[in-house]
C-alpha cells in the first residue's frame, strides 16, 4: 500500500529545496499560463480544484517540451463579500457558522476573528494556498500578491487613470444590479451562488390615462401598441395611488418599491381594489378609449401590475379573451383581435392559430409558454408592419420597433424600465436585488462599438479551448453594455479622481496578469509601492517615455526599471488564461476587453482555456447539499495525485466532471501496480528486435503522438486515458506474445517503454511520477526531463499491419471455437495469393481511407480502373471486403495503404506456431491458396481474402 502523504510530501519538499517553479528570463523560449486568481472566503474544494489542475498541467508539460514556463498565483481580496459574510457571523447567522464548523472545520479561536472582514480573506488565503501546495501545483510563489496590498493598488491607479484619459471610462446615468440593504452595486462576487445580475434594458413602460391618474404598462414590444384591444387587471390584488415626481399613478405596491431605484420621488398616497378599476376605460397615445378585464394571471410582481392586451399576436391575450367570452363576459363578448403584423406562413390572427396548433387549453396551460416564444420570435425576424400602424407601415418589426419606440417617447408615452432577467437575485448579505438607475456613477463603457471591434479581433485571432465556446464570446460581447467600475463600499482601490469610490472587483482584475511580472521586486524589497509612478508603468508596461524620466520621477536606478521592463517584455503577453465556463459573460471577456483597450496588439492574450464545472455523485455542489469536500480533506484522506487524476478522468473540458470517489480508489490502484511495475524493471541492453517487439515499440510511437496532440489541445480525459488505460491492452498482449515464446529478454524493452508512459504521466500526477522515474534507476526528477517525442521514422508500419494480422487471425479462431464447441485436433489456415484479389483490395484501401463505404461507389471506381475492372465478377467478395475494412480505424486503412506488399504466409508461419499452440493447445498449419502441396479437403482456401485467412479446424 502507498503512503500517499508521505509519498507527495518527499516529493514536494525536493521541488521546493532545488526552487523548480521560480521562473527568471532566460535564453529559452518562454510560456506564460495563468488561471483566475481565488476569492478567498471559503477554504477550496474540489470544484475549484478542476480549473487550477488542468492549468497545472498545462504548465508541467509546456516545461517538459523546453519552455521557461511562469505560472503564478495571487489572491482576489478586493470587493464586498466579506463585508457581508463579517456581518452576518456578527449577528450570529446559524447557517454560516454551521458551514464554517461542520463543512470547513475552522477551529472557534478563528471563527471568533472573522467579524474583522480582512481576517476572514488572511484565514481562507493560507487555507487555498496549503491547498495549492499540496495538489503539487508547480507555482512561483515569489510571485504571489493580493489585491489590496500597496504596491497592486498603484497599479490599479494606472491601470483605472489610463481607461479614463484613453475614453472607456465615462461618467452618467446607468442600470446596475444594486442591493439595497448594503448600498452598493452588485456583481457575480456579490452574489449567492455567484449568480451575473442580468439586466434587460428593452422593457419599457407605455404611460395610459384613467381619468386624472396615469396608468402605466410595461411591454418588451412597443410596436404592439396599434394591436391593442384591452387591459388587463388583476381583480384580487390591491393596487396604489402614488405620486411619482409630478404625476400620479396607480400601479402595484411592488413597482412603487421598484422605481423608487429609478431617481424618481415616490410616495404612496392611497389604494384602489383591481376590482373597482376593471370595467373603467383608459385612453392610449392617440385618444382611443381602452376597456380595462379582469385577468388572475397578472402578478403584481411584474411590472406595473397591470397589463396590455395584443390578443391577435399574444398567445396569452389571445386565450385569456377566449376565457372571458366563453363565460359570456359582457365587455369582452364585443372584442375582437386587431392584426397589425404580416408574417410569412401565418394567417391574419397568428396567436389564434398557434394555439389552436398546439392545442392549448385555457389561459392557465403550460403550452402557452412555448407559442409565445415560437410566435415572438418568428414575428420578430420575419414579420413586417401593416398599414394600422400608420407611418411605419411595411416596416420590418426588428427596425420598426426602434422607430416606434423613439417616437413614444419624443410624445412622453414611453419611458425605459429596466428589469433584472434573472430575477430573483441575492446579494450575499441576504438581501434580494434589485436595478438602479445610478447617477453620476463611473461605468467602463463597455457598450461602445468601437471597443466591442476591437476584442472582436482578439477573440478572432486568439485561440480558444474548446473552440465551440468561441460563439459564447461573441454573444457576450454583442450584449455587453457600460458596467459600473466603482462603489462606495469593500475592500479595494480609491479612484485616483474622486476618492469616494473604490474601483469594483471585477475592475480591478482585468490586466493583473502583467503585475505577476514585476511582483516579486517588490515582494523581494528591491522596489516600494512608493517608487511605482504613473511614469514608472508608462515605461515598463506601454513601452512609453524613457528611463531617464522614469528614474528621476521613481527614485529607482535605470538597471533595476530596465531589468523589470525586460522581464515584462520576456513573458507578456499571456499565452494561456484558464478559466471556469461561468466567468464567460464577465472576467474572461472583461479580460480581452481590457487588454486590447490598454495595450499593443503584439501583447494581446494568445489563448482561453475554459472549463466545466464539477459535480459530485451527478449533483451540483453547495452546503445546502451536503456534498461539499474540502481540497485539503480530500488530499488527506486520499492522496493529491489520486485527486487530480479524479477529477481530470471524469470529463473532457467543457463537460459538468461528475466526481465520485469509486474513481479515486481504481485510480489509486492503477497506479500503485504501475509503481510496482517501474520497481521491477531493469535498463537492460536491448537485443535483436523480434516481430512483436517492433510492432510494441511503434504501437509506443503512436501512443506518444497521439498523447501530446490531446493535450495541446486540452483533451486531457483522452490523453490520460491512453497513458493509463488503452495502452494496458497493447501491452497485455505484448506479455502473451512474448511469454509464449518463453522469452526472457523483454525488460530493456518494457523499461523503454514505460519510461515514456511515465514521463508523460508527469504533469498529471507529478509526486507519483518522480517516484516511478526514482525507480526506473533515474537521478534526476521526471518534472525535468524532456517529454518524449514522437517520431514518424520510428513507426514500423508493416510491424503494425502484421500484428493487426495476428490478433485477428487468433480472434476469428477463438469465436469459431466458440460457436462450434469443438475440441480442435487440427487448424489450417489459407491466406491469399490471387494477384487480382490483391489488386482489388490495394484499389479498395485507396478509395476508402477517408471513410467511404458504399457499396455501389466502391464498385463503380473498381471497374472504371482497366486494372480491377474484374471486381464486377467478384460481387461477394467486394462485399465482404468492404466490411472488413469498414471494422479498421482509418490509421490502420491508411498505414496499410502507405506500405508495400507484406508476405502474409510468411509471417503466419513464423509468428503464429507458437502463440497458437499456447492458446489452442494444436500446431496451426499456413499455406498459400496456390501452393502446390496444399492440404484443403473442404476447398476452403478460394475463400481467403487479404488480411483474411480462410480456416479449417478438424
Amino acid at each position: 500500500m502507498i503512503n500517499w502523504n508521505e509519498l507527495e510530501t518527499k516529493w514536494r519538499n525536493k521541488w521546493a529545496e532545488s526552487k523548480d517553479f521560480e521562473t527568471n528570463p532566460n535564453d529559452k523560449p518562454k510560456k506564460f499560463i495563468t488561471v483566475a486568481y481565488p476569492y478567498p472566503n471559503s477554504p477550496q474544494h474540489i470544484g475549484h480544484g478542476r480549473t487550477y489542475t488542468l492549468a497545472d498541467v498545462h504548465a508541467r508539460f509546456y516545461r517538459m517540451q523546453g519552455y521557461n514556463v511562469l505560472f503564478p498565483m495571487g489572491f482576489h481580496y478586493t470587493g464586498t463579500p466579506v463585508l457581508g459574510m463579517a456581518k452576518r457571523i456578527e449577528k450570529g447567522e446559524k447557517e454560516i457558522l454551521d458551514g464554517l464548523r461542520n463543512v470547513y472545520h475552522v477551529p472557534e479561536e478563528a471563527i471568533k476573528t472573522f467579524v474583522e472582514p480582512i481576517k476572514i480573506a488572511d484565514y481562507f488565503h493560507e487555507e487555498i494556498k496549503s491547498g495549492m501546495i499540496e495538489m503539487g501545483y508547480s507555482i512561483d510563489w515569489r510571485r504571489e500578491f493580493t489585491t489590496i496590498v500597496p504596491g497592486y493598488q498603484k497599479f490599479i491607479e494606472w491601470q483605472i487613470t489610463i481607461l479614463k484619459e484613453r475614453g472607456r471610462i465615462i461618467q452618467g446615468s446607468h442600470p446596475v444590479g444594486w442591493c439595497p440593504k448594503d448600498q452598493n452595486p452588485v456583481s457575480q462576487h456579490d452574489t449567492m451562488g455567484d449568480v451575473e445580475p442580468k439586466i434587460d434594458e428593452k422593457n419599457f413602460l407605455i404611460k395610459f390615462k384613467l381619468g386624472e391618474f396615469i396608468f402605466p404598462v410595461t411591454t418588451l414590444r412597443p410596436e404592439t401598441i396599434f394591436g391593442i384591444t384591452n387591459l388587463w387587471v388583476n381583480p384580487n390584488t390591491i393596487y396604489k395611488k402614488v405620486t411619482v415626481d409630478d404625476e400620479t399613478w396607480i400601479i402595484s405596491e411592488e413597482c412603487a418599491h421598484k422605481i423608487e431605484f429609478f431617481e424618481k420621488q415616490v410616495k404612496i398616497i392611497g389604494d384602489i381594489p383591481g376590482s373597482e378599476i376593471i370595467g373603467k376605460y383608459a385612453t392610449n397615445h392617440d385618444g382611443r378609449e381602452i376597456p380595462v378585464l379582469p385577468a388572475d394571471f397578472v402578478e403584481p410582481g411584474m411590472g406595473t401590475g397591470v397589463v396590455m392586451s395584443v390578443p391577435a399576436h399574444a398567445p396569452k391575450d389571445y386565450q385569456a379573451l377566449m376565457d372571458l367570452k366563453a363565460k359570456n363576459h359582457e365587455l369582452a363578448s364585443k372584442i375582437e383581435p386587431i392584426p397589425i403584423i404580416v408574417t410569412e406562413g401565418y394567417g391574419e390572427y397568428p396567436a389564434k392559430q398557434i394555439c389552436e396548433k398546439l392545442g392549448v387549453s385555457d389561459q392557465t396551460d403550460s403550452k402557452l409558454e412555448e407559442a409565445t416564444k415560437e410566435l415572438y420570435l418568428k414575428e420578430f425576424t420575419d414579420g413586417k408592419l401593416n398599414e394600422k400602424c400608420l407611418h411605419f407601415n411595411n416596416e420590418k418589426v426588428q427596425f420598426g420597433r426602434d422607430k416606434i419606440r423613439t417616437w413614444l417617447q419624443e410624445n412622453n408615452t414611453l419611458e425605459k424600465f429596466p428589469v433584472l432577467e434573472n430575477s430573483p437575485v441575492h446579494c450575499r448579505c441576504g438581501a434580494e436585488c434589485v436595478v438602479k438607475i445610478l447617477n453620476n456613477q463611473w461605468f467602463l463603457n463597455y457598450g461602445d462599438e468601437e471597443w466591442k471591434e476591437l476584442a472582436r479581433n482578439c477573440f478572432d485571432e486568439m485561440n480558444i479551448l474548446p473552440s465551440n465556446i468561441r460563439t459564447e464570446f461573441k454573444e457576450v460581447i454583442e450584449w455587453l453594455h457600460e458596467r459600473a467600475c466603482a462603489r462606495q463600499q469593500g475592500l479595494g482601490t480609491k479612484l485616483p479622481w474622486d476618492k469616494d469610490w473604490i474601483v469594483e472587483s471585477l475592475s480591478d482584475s482585468v490586466i493583473y496578469m502583467a503585475y505577476y511580472t514585476i511582483s516579486r521586486f517588490l515582494n523581494d524589497g528591491t522596489v516600494s509601492p512608493e517608487n511605482l509612478t504613473r511614469e514608472f508603468f508608462d515605461y515598463v508596461l506601454l513601452d512609453k517615455g524613457d528611463v531617464a524620466l522614469a528614474a528621476s520621477t521613481s527614485k529607482l536606478s535605470e538597471d533595476i526599471i530596465n531589468t523589470m521592463k525586460k522581464e515584462f517584455q520576456y513573458f507578456y503577453p499571456v499565452d494561456s488564461r484558464h478559466s471556469g465556463r461561468d466567468l464567460v459573460q464577465n472576467h474572461l471577456s472583461f479580460f480581452v476587453l481590457n487588454h486590447v483597450a490598454i495595450f499593443e496588439k503584439k501583447l494581446w492574450p494568445q489563448e482561453i482555456v475554459v472549463n466545466g464545472s464539477v459535480m459530485m455523485d451527478g449533483a451540483k455542489m453547495s452546503k445546502s447539499m451536503g456534498n461539499i469536500i474540502p481540497l485539503r480533506t480530500a488530499i488527506r484522506d486520499h492522496g493529491a495525485d489520486p485527486i487530480r487524476l479524479a477529477i481530470i478522468s471524469s470529463a473532457e473540458l467543457l463537460q459538468d466532471a461528475d466526481f465520485n470517489m469509486e474513481s479515486v480508489s481504481g485510480i489509486q490502484s492503477k497506479l500503485t501496480s504501475l509503481l510496482e511495475e517501474c520497481s521491477r524493471l531493469k535498463n537492460e541492453p536491448i537485443s535483436e528486435l523480434q516481430a512483436e517487439d517492433k510492432w510494441i515499440l511503434s504501437k509506443t510511437q503512436s501512443l506518444i503522438g497521439d498523447v501530446t496532440e490531446a493535450v495541446e489541445k486540452m483533451r486531457l480525459r483522452e490523453a490520460l486515458h491512453d497513458i493509463l488505460f488503452s495502452f494496458e491492452s497493447d501491452l497485455s498482449w505484448y506479455a502473451k506474445r512474448v511469454e509464449a515464446k518463453g522469452r526472457k529478454d523483454v525488460s530493456g524493452i518494457l523499461y523503454k517503454i514505460n519510461s515514456a508512459r511515465v514521463a508523460m504521466l508527469s504533469p498529471f500526477a507529478p509526486h507519483i511520477a518522480e517516484e516511478m522515474w526514482e525507480k526506473l534507476g533515474n537521478e534526476t526528477q521526471v518534472s525535468k526531463s524532456a517529454w518524449p517525442t514522437h517520431s514518424k521514422d520510428d513507426v514500423d508500419v508493416t510491424a503494425i499491419q502484421a500484428e493487426v494480422l495476428l490478433k485477428g487471425t487468433i480472434d476469428d479462431i477463438a469465436n469459431i471455437l466458440k460457436v462450434t464447441k469443438i475440441t480442435p485436433k487440427k487448424i489450417v489456415l489459407y491466406v491469399n495469393s490471387d494477384e487480382t484479389k490483391t489488386k482489388i483490395y490495394r484499389k479498395m484501401l485507396g478509395i476508402m481511407v477517408g471513410g467511404q463505404n458504399n457499396m455501389g461507389v466502391v464498385m463503380k471506381e473498381l471497374i472504371a480502373d482497366p486494372q480491377t475492372t474484374d471486381a464486377k465478377k467478384m460481387p461477394d467478395f467486394v462485399q465482404k471486403t468492404i466490411k472488413d475494412l469498414h471494422s479498421e480505424s482509418e490509421e490502420i486503412k491508411s498505414m496499410k495503404h502507405e506500405s508495400s506488399s507484406f508476405d502474409e504466409k510468411e509471417f503466419l508461419s513464423s509468428e503464429l506456431s507458437s502463440i497458437g499452440k499456447k492458446e489452442f493447445g494444436v500446431d496451426i498449419t499456413v499455406y498459400s491458396e496456390s501452393d502446390n502441396d496444399i492440404y484443403d479437403p473442404k476447398g476452403k482456401a478460394r475463400h481467403a481474402r487479404p488480411f483474411k485467412p480462410a480456416i479449417l479446424i478438424e
